[in-house]
């Protein structure tokens, strides 16, 4: 049976926490990949960012609403979900913005384990990891490749 090192992408296209947000647009854009690793400094993974990632960023900001009576403040709303959502619509940088803690896979995870992992977490992407770097990525489309075979 295949296995994630059988069907992975090598050349791997990332960003780092530091890349602008204009700068990720554009490498979406280019690549047309939906999804790009984050490594830190030392080519270590430390997320994922997606297109869906920077198309929220967009979204509305949610203002909680708020309600005086006598002397005192009633907030309806989560005060960290405000400031998480001020977070997000300010953000310039990918490290403001990436999902940190990505799943991944070994290089030995079968096809099966793969669409279960995938279907599981709900991701499109999963960084292939051996010794602690990444050295490869399995995504959707290198998945149902695999199928064919």
């Amino acid at each position: 049976m295949l296995t994630a090192r059988d069907i992975m992408t090598k050349e791997i296209v990332s960003v780092t926490q530091e890349t602008s947000l204009k700068d990720l647009a554009k490498i979406f854009v280019e690549t047309r990949f939906g999804n790009l690793p984050v490594l830190d400094d030392a080519g270590n993974l430390t997320g994922i960012i997606s297109e869906t990632d920077l198309v929220e960023q967009h979204k509305p900001l949610h203002i909680p609403t708020v309600m005086t009576l006598f002397d005192w403040v009633f907030t309806f709303g989560s005060e960290k979900r405000f400031k998480e959502e001020v977070d997000r619509v300010t953000a310039a940088t990918v490290g403001e913005l990436y999902s940190k803690d990505p799943v991944t896979c070994s290089p030995d995870a079968t096809i099966r384990e793969l669409a279960g992992l995938m279907s599981q977490h709900r991701v499109h992407l999963l960084p292939v990891v051996d010794g602690g770097k990444m050295i490869g990525v399995v995504a959707r489309l290198d998945l149902i490749r695999g199928m064919e075979d």
